[in-house]
């Protein structure tokens, strides 16, 4: 009897000291990601040197729908330097706010969401491309619907979308990035969400811009700028779970 007791007081002991350490490295998760978030917001009012400049913010990531794989290599990626941000994304339905990084490398993915390099840069007409690991920031994609909205937000302006179209396409189709009859933002990600190893396809989001400003613009003709992006969208191809161009960066998504 006395042989159990111990036994029990053992595996008490065992349980408490592995609870405590989930705790711990919860805890310890959430501190380095608030920390991170105070260096994009310093980087940014920093950035900041005109009158109208708009400091750039996020919330803690929200990790409940991320796997361990990219909790963990979001942590890792804190220690990297970055640019500043482009701008931020929102996605108010599903509670996503995410620094949107130059490029599509895979650090550049673990820390944020990634501009597809070719396409319009945020806050200006034409298609902009954002893309992001489906088990990590884009996880929540698959609950967002026509008629929802997003905002993409730079030091100039905040530009608002309303999604018009969802759609899964294979790896190598890249007429996503092409323009579309208005200002839009295309987001993409992996898919099936939650395959193991190289996911197949693409999971695209698309939305137009409903800013009405931005649409008159956009009515008197695309930029020479513009027209030169269009052409290099089309240098892009997806490989693996990314999407690589002929100019540089490329990750997996």
């Amino acid at each position: 009897m006395r042989r159990i007791r111990q036994i029990e007081l053992f595996l008490l002991i065992v349980g408490a000291l592995m609870l405590g350490f989930y705790v711990a490295s919860r805890v310890r998760s959430a501190a380095l990601s608030n920390a991170e978030l105070q260096r994009f917001k310093t980087q940014q009012r920093v950035s900041v040197a005109g009158p109208r400049g708009v400091a750039l913010s996020t919330a803690a990531p929200d990790f409940s729908l991320w796997s361990e794989k990219r909790i963990k290599e979001y942590q890792e990626s804190l220690a990297a330097q970055f640019s500043p941000a482009m701008g931020i994304l929102r996605i108010p339905k599903i509670n996503v706010e995410v620094p949107v990084l130059e490029g599509t490398d895979d650090l550049i993915l673990n820390r944020g969401v990634g501009h597809v390099i070719g396409t319009a840069n945020p806050g200006e007409n034409g298609n902009v491309a954002i893309a992001g690991h489906r088990d990590g920031f884009f996880r929540g994609l698959k609950d967002v619907v026509v008629g929802d909205r997003i905002e993409l937000v730079t030091l100039q302006r905040t530009d608002t979308y309303i999604i018009d179209r969802i759609t899964i396409v294979e790896r190598t189709d890249v007429s996503v990035l092409q323009q579309r009859s208005q200002s839009s933002l295309t987001l993409i990600t992996c898919y099936p969400f939650y395959f193991i190893g190289s996911a197949p396809q693409r999971y695209i989001v698309q939305a137009s811009i409903s800013s009405p400003a931005a649409a008159n613009v956009h009515a008197q003709g695309w930029t020479r700028a513009a027209i030169r992006r269009a052409h290099a969208a089309s240098s892009h191809t997806m490989s693996g779970c990314g999407f690589r161009s002929s100019k540089r960066g490329s990750g997996r998504i």
